[in-house]
């Protein structure tokens, strides 16, 4: 068995294992950028698995699929940009420009086996009344199985194609498609980020974000280095906000404790008087 077919077995057991990582009992915590480092690590180029997963880890910043919502599949868009990356040659724009749609479309998908999976806990209610729980549990099995073959399906796809059948593809596309996909997801990064501040206490932390984009935009600091500040500045934080703390909680002790002693006083006043 060539190395080419052990890869291609390996990335589309990977891309059935991430839904359920992601919906399950999480093992991984695979994210784009996690995907794109276990991607990186079968294709044999981790350099590349790193680049487009943590591009499309900063895509996915401020997008949760809460409530049951359906949201892109990053970590899918990773696995088949990488994919194409490592075996076309090709580069970043190229890695988006497929992987962007077809995380977009998972979302299709994803909806289509959220309606499926509520006949298996309809029969899995029934068969619950109907106190057959082993039976109950084998159904629902199909719920997990459903997720997984959703991605596997689109992962086959994409390897039985083969690069060239995608090169072929992006040449019949225009360019101003591939232009429009890679402005938009340079723009989607930015969005990630804004909507994830828009949670944060910016206001009350603004110096900190100022800081940020003097040491990366004027300093030309590469983003390990302001990370690593970052989390130094966030350890002052938290150990100033727990001396305060303290502060305020031996301040209000006393001003109980001096209460407690002011009434005392006053009784025993009270008492001499009389």
């Amino acid at each position: 068995m060539s190395l080419e077919i052990i890869q291609n077995i390996l990335i589309i057991l990977l891309a059935g294992y991430l839904v359920i990582d992601n919906l399950g009992i999480t093992i991984i915590n695979t994210w784009a950028v996690t995907t794109g480092l276990c991607a990186g690590l079968i294709m044999g180029d981790l350099k590349t698995g790193l680049l487009i997963g943590g591009t499309f880890q900063l895509m996915s910043l401020g997008v949760a699929g809460l409530g049951g919502a359906s949201v892109p599949d990053y970590s899918l868009a990773t696995l088949v940009g990488t994919f194409l990356a490592v075996r076309t040659g090709s580069g970043l724009s190229t890695a988006i420009a497929v992987g962007l749609p077809v995380g977009l479309l998972a979302i299709n998908l994803d909806v289509l086996v959220k309606i499926l999976n509520n006949f298996v806990a309809h029969k899995m209610q029934t068969l619950l009344h109907q106190h057959k729980f082993r039976k109950m549990r084998l159904v629902g099995l199909a719920g997990p199985a459903m997720f997984a073959f959703k991605n596997m399906l689109v992962m086959f796809i994409i390897v039985v194609l083969g690069p060239n059948a995608v090169k072929a593809v992006l040449k019949v596309v225009p360019t101003w498609v591939t232009t429009g996909l890679n402005v938009a997801g340079g723009m989607l990064p930015v969005l990630g980020i804004a909507l994830l501040m828009h949670y944060m206490p910016v206001k009350k932390y603004i110096w900190a974000v100022m800081a940020g984009y003097v040491l990366s935009a004027y300093l030309k600091l590469p983003i390990i280095g302001v990370s690593i500040l970052g989390a130094a500045a966030a350890i002052v934080v938290f150990r100033n906000g727990i001396k305060d703390s303290e502060q305020k909680k031996q301040q209000a002790q006393a001003i109980a404790s001096s209460n407690v002693n002011n009434g005392s006083v006053e009784e025993e006043d009270d008492t001499y008087d009389e």
